[in-house]
């Protein structure tokens, strides 16, 4: 039965953690890993009452390390899709977030890229703005002193500090856009920065948005804080 439960166990972090992998090189589609993830969770569960019974009225047949192991692999197969399932439930169901709601940055050199993804380039709308002033009320637009094209330059160094993916970059306009391609499923979101004069003050908005996905798990909002933070670092700020 030690073999058993440890096969099980196996079974169902596997059915997990290869799921985001499986997707990223295109091997299986976004359906097929979530289903994934929710089989491996019954295979978790499944194995940890295998287990329990083993222990109950076979406990010759079990060992500490054996008991040990196939109870780690199953309560990780259960931990990472409840947890992800619990971030969905703690942050709106939107994937467009931005620093200006009323007048969002716009995809340019991004825009083709985009153009198979489910998620349409085009902004949410009043509803998702809705959802995000509520969730999200710190993400504002950012009011710096620096010229254009320092702010710019400065944008640059801090997406190459993130690993980011450089699209493009228009220092007359002042448009910056980059993708950032998630490392467990490879999911592409997309990000455009815009720097506007305003007197004395430059205007940096920042937009971030899912290619897939209704719910980014508040991916985009952190996202934008990353950059936020990087961008400050590298002026010193």
């Amino acid at each position: 039965m030690k073999i058993f439960v440890g096969l099980i166990s196996l079974i169902s972090i596997l059915l997990v953690t290869l799921a985001g992998p499986l997707y990223k090189f295109g091997l299986i589609d976004l359906a097929t890993a979530f289903a994934g993830f929710k089989f491996g969770v019954f295979a978790g569960i499944a194995a940890l009452v295998l287990l329990g019974i083993q222990l109950l009225f076979k406990r010759d047949t079990a060992s500490i390390g054996s008991a040990l192991t196939s109870a780690m692999l199953a309560i990780t197969a259960i931990a990472i899709p409840l947890s992800m399932m619990n971030s969905a439930e703690n942050v709106p169901p939107i994937h467009d977030i931005s620093t200006d709601l009323v007048n969002p940055p716009e995809f340019v050199a991004i825009a083709p890229l985009r153009a198979d993804a489910p998620n349409p380039v085009e902004y949410a709308g009043v509803e998702t703005a809705t959802q995000q002033r509520a969730a999200y009320p710190e993400l504002q637009t950012l009011r710096y002193s620096q010229s254009k094209s320092e702010l710019v330059g400065a944008t640059k160094q801090a997406i190459d500090n993130l690993g980011w993916e450089l699209v493009n970059v228009n220092a007359d306009t002042g448009i910056i856009e980059a993708t950032d391609t998630t490392l467990w499923f490879g999911f592409k979101d997309d990000i455009v920065i815009r720097i506007t004069d305003n007197g004395s003050k430059r205007l940096v908005d920042i937009r971030s948005k899912s290619r897939v996905g209704g719910s980014d798990l508040g991916k985009n909002a952190a996202r934008i804080h990353k950059l936020i933070e990087e961008l400050d670092d590298v002026l010193g700020e």
